[in-house]
């Protein structure tokens, strides 16, 4: 249960636990301020001219917010909204098929867009600019091309890996937003005001130390409250204080600085096994048991940003800070750092 917990929880996006915490306006979004600041004038302008949002990107890490400002933009536009993700969309009729059933002014959100089928994508690119897709039907002498209008749209795509998307995709994105890491301090108004959504009784302090080992994530903050809530249930009269916190992230193995079993692991291997690195990161996965693209995806930027792990063209090596949480000599001055 401890291991993967961090993971499992980067994974589950949609559980009813988010939705409910999940803020609904603008005003209720906590961080990311230039970014919230930039969608809200997108907004008024659009309302202004009495016309439809220009398409939006938003990339970031997994449970930064990226669903939640796409419902929050529907929202503040007064349209519907519709989800999906890149790799449900098999083919281009299923394109055909969600675009067709937007009205003027609606909003279609695709999550992990950068794994939209590349036969699929073509079809978006008169989709986004002219509104209008070519479907080929039969095959052979009998093939014919069908041009469908459809209303004018918004498309929200959200993808945790901005660089694996085409160039003429990402052009043709009306605005490109970043989300980064969140402070502890945002982090702890988050855990805040979801403990006063689940009635829970929690000290400021108490939800600082969520938010410490929260890896700046909200979704992992929310999660982690979750956690923590039922244990000062059982175990500490229901109140939270810093105590009774680290208490339950120990009992998870989320350590002080928000490290996991996983994070040890791959720091530990390339240390012990590895002489500290440069290793590839297929042997790092095969090492610690877990896929490269989890690795890549998951763990890997926040023990980058941390400063635990870097990468070079030779593969990943272990940080002078990884040494030291080991307990270990500083590399010498022969070693890579």
């Amino acid at each position: 249960m401890t291991e993967h917990f961090i993971s499992q929880t980067l994974e589950q996006a949609d559980t009813e636990f988010d939705i409910s915490l999940r803020p609904q306006r603008f005003s209720d979004f906590i961080g990311q301020q230039k970014i919230r600041e930039r969608l809200e004038l997108f907004v008024a302008a659009a309302k202004g001219r009495n016309d439809v949002m220009d398409h939006v990107l938003l990339c970031g890490p997994p449970g930064l917010g990226k669903t939640t400002l796409a419902y929050i933009l529907a929202d503040a536009m007064g349209v519907n909204i519709k989800s999906t993700s890149g790799p449900v969309i098999d083919k281009p009729g299923d394109l055909a098929g969600l675009l067709t059933n937007l009205e003027r002014g609606d909003i279609l959100f695709i999550d992990e867009i950068h794994r939209i089928q590349r036969t699929v994508e073509e079809y978006l690119y008169s989709a986004m600019e002219d509104y209008v897709i070519d479907i080929v039907i039969d095959q052979g002498p009998n093939a014919r091309s069908v041009r469908l209008n459809i209303p004018r749209f918004t498309l929200i795509g959200a993808t945790t890996r901005s660089g694996l998307l085409t160039a003429p995709l990402r052009s043709r994105f009306g605005l490109t937003n970043r989300l980064d890491y969140y402070s502890f301090e945002d982090l702890q108004t988050i855990i805040l005001r979801s403990a006063r959504i689940l009635n829970a009784d929690i000290r400021e302090d108490g939800a600082m130390e969520i938010a410490r080992r929260a890896r700046g994530t909200p979704r992992i903050a929310n999660n982690l409250l979750r956690w923590v809530r039922d244990f000062a249930q059982v175990r500490a009269n229901n109140r939270i204080t810093p105590e009774v916190a680290d208490q339950a992230l120990l009992m998870l193995d989320v350590d002080a600085h928000g490290l996991d079993d996983m994070d040890k692991r791959i720091l530990g291997t390339i240390l012990n096994k590895f002489s500290g690195g440069p290793v590839g990161i297929r042997s790092l996965a095969v090492s610690v048991g877990e896929e490269s693209d989890t690795i890549e995806e998951v763990y890997e930027p926040y023990l980058i940003q941390e400063g635990y792990l870097k990468r070079t063209p030779q593969g990943r090596v272990a940080t002078a800070r990884a040494r030291e949480l080991f307990g270990m000599k500083p590399a010498g001055q022969g070693e890579l750092l």
